[in-house]
């Protein structure tokens, strides 16, 4: 717990050290508060009894879990252990006289406090979420034995909700057993106060004497179990936020109350109506003309203190003082009245990632803010503004933190019930708990904006009337935030929720809102791409039910082969013997010398798809934002490696990982160029619309200008002036407008439109169009093709079959180009491609065909005259999605479909052997099919060109049998 939380206790001991701990089954053992049982080695063999997904594609197989069997979906416990733990020290407690004690344990499991064997009163009952505090007051000073029971197994608890939740599951955070964060005994005074909440709110216009459009509602909470009648007690507040109070320039305000143990005695009219409350309200405080706001990077805080000043008791004459302080920052967050989400009554653009607490070498969150910090600082090198607690609420270290940083977040209660959410009372009762808590908990951190009641959730009758009423709670006590119903709830199936506060999923009844899906689903795999597709129509068809702010759920999840090299940073409580595996198959295939250039691969592919996913988001005008899962990989699952950055939250050690290359696209402000496609013939023009998407705070201003380049001459971060560019070789064209562009924060502008005639084009060539408005850059790749009708040469056979006349020809030494129809019945030994890499893991969607995307051999003389790189592109995207053959054994190939981890199968989409006397290309394309494109024409002319020539010199050789394994004859 950060100091100044607990500012107003007179005395705080650490129980940090050394306590003895027995388990159920008699284990006993040292373990150090805080940490957990994991930490400590304490625990026995993980056998992978709480797999998220049992039914493994790698070691144990669908049905009952093999215990000796090696756990290859998520990373191993080296220990673990699921049930009560008695943590016991003896504790000596010091004379604290007429004061309070407590202990405080700031985040456990479910958890008891025994002192000498005898149940502590619990002044707090904390959750996952929330601190844990119990009172000891009575105990006699000296020596006694303090026993922590904490339970892992949650008795009276929704036990299977909270396993399935990121606040518990093995598959990234663990089911950790122990305390963590401050764990402390502590005293107060007899009367002090409990809790110091700070509402900031915004006020209508036209109300007068409020400075800069806010005032502050602040709730002073007494603690219960004073045991006098006070009258004319003083609750006194200080803040330099706020304008002159009673005394001049004290910026301080005084209440008179009377109160005893049981709640209020004397409630004036702007306090609570119930008489026996134990909050005393100060409402529309105003603040001084100068206050600095709390904004998107910008931490501004104020702090404030509230001081109990007791004066006379009604029995003794005496009287006391207690302290509490707390900070604060003053924003509004909320719907700016046209269905976007408004930070400050400026439109913002959330760019989000959600954190599914994986934390490989502790299995459990930081507690410290400069932790945090450093986390949340590695987010935002990727672009990210906004941070979803994955159906978790983390601790008070990560709001304190991204209050600093000016980050916004999104708790969730820990839970994840994708069939009866709420059904029970034992669930109601404790998620309503958790609820209140976390809401009270939290209340002064400006960079808490939304909540929403758990991941993915399901819900019968009740169930769902209780979600509404969940909801209409929150808002009722704290009105400064939003909440929504749940992440994805349902699926999107049933649509949006008239209650909730927003809508954040990946569909609306029939209607979508991201690019792919399960089985491969989307218009990333489905559409020949493009960069001017939006969700326009999704959104027209939501707004005819639903006017509220909606943004998008877990978008991505684009599979990257992992990288072994994090294989070395494993120290703690983690063994990844998944990865492990999947590196032993590696070897075993013979994969490992060039494994480095497969994950590059399919990680510049990953992030060529994140990108667009990205922008057809910021190009929906009625969408508040994107939330992508995620940049970081994901040890569970059947391990889904979707990141930008491994389980360590390190960037991977390759180009495409680099956070700069991802944040030129995942930023505040945009240029979208709106073209109909990236692939051109010579002569064509590239017309295109062009508009901005500013969800700074300044305006863009200058003026638009654009270049066409090679493609590796400039960067987005490079300049764009026709001046400088015009004695660079490898521009081609440039242009600019003659007026001033601006782009005002929080809009769209439309800047104008592109109109380039492609005639200077004399070979096939690979483009970067570049745009520029001020310091706001975009670059986009084009390439150009010149004209072409390819005709296959006389010296080569085409053929769709393997049939007798092909093998006739390469009897005689023939050439010969096979190219089959992309369909099983022509390639009997092949799987369906999509242009994307898989979605999350074929661990957890099965039923996935395994391809991973190309890699391209670029220094094959067949691509002389077609320029490419060595991962897919925009430019494969009707070749990528065709038919990849499953080889006999591993061969040198010119394109190669790489494989999931999963299967690893030598899989190719253009190879070339030598077969009989003759020579063969396969391509398993489909180009016949597909000429009414360039860039297929393209290719097709420039294997025509290389099978005719002398370079036509296979290296692997293919027996006659094995041919015909591989394509019908």
């Amino acid at each position: 717990m950060e100091k100044g939380l607990w500012d107003g206790a007179y005395m705080r001991i650490l129980l940090n050290g050394k306590w003895h701990v027995v388990l159920e089954d008699g284990t006993t053992g040292q373990m150090d508060l805080p940490g957990t049982l994991d930490e400590n080695g304490i625990g026995h063999r993980d056998v992978g009894a709480n797999q998220w997904h049992p039914d493994a594609v790698l070691g144990n197989a669908a049905g009952e879990i093999d215990k000796d069997a090696p756990i290859a979906t998520r990373f191993t416990r080296r220990h673990t252990y699921e049930g009560e733990a008695r943590i016991s020290r003896k504790i000596t407690v010091p004379d604290y006289g007429t004061d309070r004690l407590f202990v405080l344990a700031e985040r456990a499991r479910a958890l008891r406090l025994l002192v000498d064997g005898e149940a502590c009163a619990v002044f707090r009952q904390g959750t996952l979420s929330t601190p844990y505090i119990f009172e000891l007051t009575g105990a006699a000073p000296g020596e006694h034995e303090f026993t922590f029971l904490s339970d892992n197994s949650y008795p009276g608890m929704p036990k299977a909700a909270i396993y399935y939740s990121s606040a518990a599951t093995d598959e990234t955070q663990t089911n950790w057993n122990g305390i963590l964060g401050e764990c402390s005994m502590y005293t107060r005074p007899q009367n002090f106060i409990d809790s110091l909440r700070v509402y900031p709110r915004a006020v209508k216009k036209e109300e007068k004497n409020k400075a800069g459009g806010y005032v502050l509602d602040v709730c002073v909470e007494l603690a219960p179990g004073a045991k006098k009648v006070y009258k004319d007690a003083k609750i006194i507040l200080q803040s330099e936020a706020l304008a002159a109070g009673e005394l001049e320039d004290t910026q301080t305000l005084t209440e008179i109350i009377s109160y005893s143990g049981e709640g209020l005695a004397e409630a004036g009219t702007d306090k609570e109506e119930n008489p026996k409350t134990m909050e005393i309200w100060f409402r529309d405080l105003p603040l001084r003309e100068n206050v600095k706001l709390w904004d998107e990077d910008e931490g501004n805080l104020y702090e404030m203190a509230v001081t109990l000043d007791n004066g006379m008791s009604a029995e003794d004459k005496g009287g006391s003082t207690a302290e509490c302080r707390t900070r604060f920052g003053i924003r509004s967050f909320g719907d700016n009245g046209s269905g976007r989400l408004a930070l400050n009554g400026r439109a913002i653009f959330l760019r989000g990632e959600a954190n599914c607490a994986e934390y490989p070498e502790t299995g459990h969150p930081p507690m410290t803010i400069p932790e945090w910090k450093e986390m949340l600082l590695k987010y935002r090198s990727y672009g990210i503004n906004f941070v979803r607690f994955h159906s978790h609420c983390e601790p008070e270290a990560a709001f304190a933190a991204a209050d600093e940083l000016g980050m916004l977040l999104q708790p969730e209660l820990s839970h994840w019930d994708p069939k009866d959410a709420f059904g029970t009372e034992e669930s109601y009762r404790y998620y309503r708990a958790e609820l209140v808590d976390l809401l009270k908990t939290y209340a002064n951190h400006p960079s808490f904006v939304m909540l929403t009641l758990g991941n993915e959730l399901q819900a019968q009758d009740e169930g769902r009337e209780r979600m509404r009423e969940l909801v209409r709670t929150a808002k009722r006590m704290d009105p400064t935030r939003l909440y929504a119903n749940g992440s994805n709830a349902f699926y999107g199936e049933e649509g949006c929720d008239p209650e909730s506060d927003f809508y954040t999923s990946q569909s609306c009844k029939d209607v979508v809102i991201r690019g792919t899906f399960s089985g491969m689903r989307g218009y990333l795999n489905e559409n020949y791409p493009s960069a001017d597709r939006t969700y326009d129509e999704a959104m027209a068809e939501i707004r005819k039910e639903y006017q509220k702010p909606v943004f998008s759920f877990e978008v991505g999840q684009f599979e990257v082969l992992p990288d072994f090299e994090e294989l070395e940073s494993f120290h703690g409580i983690s063994d990844p013997v998944n990865l492990k595996l999947i590196k032993k198959r590696v070897e075993e295939r013979g994969l490992l010398p060039t494994w480095e250039k497969y994950v590059e691969a399919t990680g510049e592919l990953s992030r060529l798809a994140y990108r667009e996913e990205i922008e057809a988001a910021m190009r929906t005008r009625e969408l508040s934002g994107i939330s992508l899962l995620g940049l970081q990989d994901f040890p569970g699952q059947g391990t889904a490696l979707v990141g930008m950055m491994n389980s360590h939250l390190e960037p991977k050690p390759y180009d495409f990982a680099r956070p700069e290359r991802f944040r030129e696209f995942f930023q505040e402000c945009r240029i979208l160029v709106k073209l109909p496609h990236y692939t051109y013939e010579a002569g064509e023009r590239l017309i295109a619309e062009v508009e901005a998407a500013n969800f700074g705070k300044e305006n863009i201003e200058g003026v638009f200008c654009w270049t066409l380049a090679g493609k590796k001459s400039v960067s987005e971060n490079g300049n764009c002036e026709p001046a400088e560019i015009k004695s660079k070789n490898t521009v081609i064209a440039t242009g600019e407008d003659t007026e001033i562009t601006i782009c005002r924060p929080g809009s769209y502008t439309e800047v104008g439109s592109l109109d380039i005639p492609l005639d200077f084009v004399e070979k096939n060539t690979a483009l970067t169009l570049k745009v520029r408005i001020g310091d706001s850059i975009s670059a986009y790749p084009i390439w150009v093709y010149r004209k072409t009708t390819p005709v296959c040469p006389e010296n080569v056979y085409e053929t769709r079959a393997f049939d007798m006349k092909t093998r006739e020809i390469l009897q005689n030494g023939g050439r010969v180009y096979l190219s089959p129809d992309a369909d099983k019945e022509s390639l009997p030994n092949s799987i369906k491609t999509q242009f994307t890499t898989d979605f999350w893991s074929v661990g957890t969607f099965a039923d996935q065909e395994g391809g991973m995307g190309q890699l391209i051999d670029t220094e094959h003389p067949i691509f002389k005259e077609f320029p490419t790189d060595f991962h897919t592109d925009w430019q494969w995207w009707i070749m990528a999605t065709k038919r990849a053959v499953i080889l006999p054994h591993p061969m040198k190939t010119i394109i190669t479909e790489m494989d999931s981890y999963a299967f690893l199968r030598p899989m190719a989409q253009m190879i070339e052997f030598r077969c009989l006397k003759g020579k063969v290309l396969l391509s398993t394309m489909e180009l016949h099919k597909s000429q009414q494109y360039p860039e297929v024409r393209a290719l097709q002319a420039s294997i025509y060109t290389y099978l005719s020539g002398e370079n036509f010199e296979p290296a692997e050789e293919i027996t006659e049998e094995e041919l015909s394994m591989l394509v019908r004859g």
